[in-house]
Formats: structure tokens, sequence, C-alpha cells
């Protein structure tokens, strides 16, 4: 694997090393003690698998409230996703700065979330499917969202919506949240 940073300290690219010959090629996707060494959450404690029929779905923004602050790794199986994350540590400085990329099933990138981060994609194909490694099972209690199209985010999305839950277009303005309870 070869992990490369993110412009948010501690969110990293993970992208295979890919072993080739004739067949085809063989790649680890997951290495605990190369994600210790990177300085990144080795911790899998739950896998989730997202699929999305339609082109401009989106999914998030998403987070848990520490003591279940998620760490997580996404990689897109099938199709293509515009992943984004936003960095709510309050004493980080990127505190608000998101960072997104393109995932795909051809580039075969996973993007590292660290713990204390909203995550959201908007699907760029049909039938996108997504594949999660979280460090820490879901806790309905401790969930939390921003808002996708939150101006004070300011988040440029690729193509545009067409498919969103009621919940994740109804998360507070980030001006409705104080700041102690994000």
């Amino acid at each position: 694997m070869l992990i490369h940073e993110t412009p948010l300290a501690g969110a990293a690219l993970v992208e295979l090393e890919k072993r080739e010959d004739d067949r085809g090629f063989f790649s680890r996707s997951f290495c605990r003690e190369e994600f210790e060494r990177a300085g990144l959450e080795p911790t899998v404690a739950q896998c989730n698998l997202s699929f999305n029929h339609r082109k401009g779905t989106l999914r998030g923004f998403h987070y848990q409230l520490t003591p279940n602050a998620e760490a997580k790794t996404i990689r897109c199986v099938r199709g293509a996703v515009y992943d984004v994350i936003v960095d709510l540590r309050t004493d980080s400085p990127t505190f608000l700065r998101h960072f997104g990329t393109e995932l795909t099933a051809d580039n075969r990138l996973a993007l590292h979330v660290p713990r204390n981060f909203a995550h959201a994609y908007l699907t760029l194909t049909d039938d996108a499917e997504t594949l999660y490694q979280v460090s820490t099972a879901y806790t309905p209690g401790a969930e939390r969202g921003l808002r996708w199209n939150d101006p004070a985010l300011a988040v440029e999305w690729p193509v545009t919506v067409e498919q969103v839950s009621d919940k994740d277009g109804n998360w507070p303005l980030l001006a409705e949240v104080p700041v102690a309870s994000r």
C-alpha cells in the first residue's frame, strides 16, 4: 500500500501497490502495521457496504460524537463517488476545512477519515457501491451530521445532487450548532 497525506492532518489516500501478471493483479487493501506506521487508526470494528441506484445520490455528512467517534476507510468498489471530509477538531489548524476526492472502482483509491471528521459522498455513476471499514460500531445516540449544502462549508459538488434522504437534507447548518455540540 502507498499512503499519501492530504491537506487535512490525519486524513490520507490509500493507494494499492499492485503486483501484476498476466492473470491480473494482487494487492493488500489494508495492513494494520502499515496504518500504524503512517499514524492512521488501524482498528476495524465493523465493515459496511453501501449501494446506490442512481448518479447524484448524496449520503452524509455523518459523524459520531466522542467517545463513539469513528475512524473510517472508504473505498468505491463499483462505479464512482466524490468523497468529502470535514475536519471537526476544534483544536486543529484546519478546523471546518474540507477535502474532496474521487474514489472509483478503476482508480481503486481509498480515503482514510480520522475520528472527529464528518464524511459524505455523492455518486458520480449509477449503481455505485462503497465499502467502509469503521473503527467503532454505529451508535445511534451519538450520530450527528452537517448539512451537505451548508454555505459555511461551500463544498463544490461535481454533479447535481438528485437524491438525499430527509435526515441528511435536514441536518442543522453550522451557524445553528454551538461549537461545543459538534
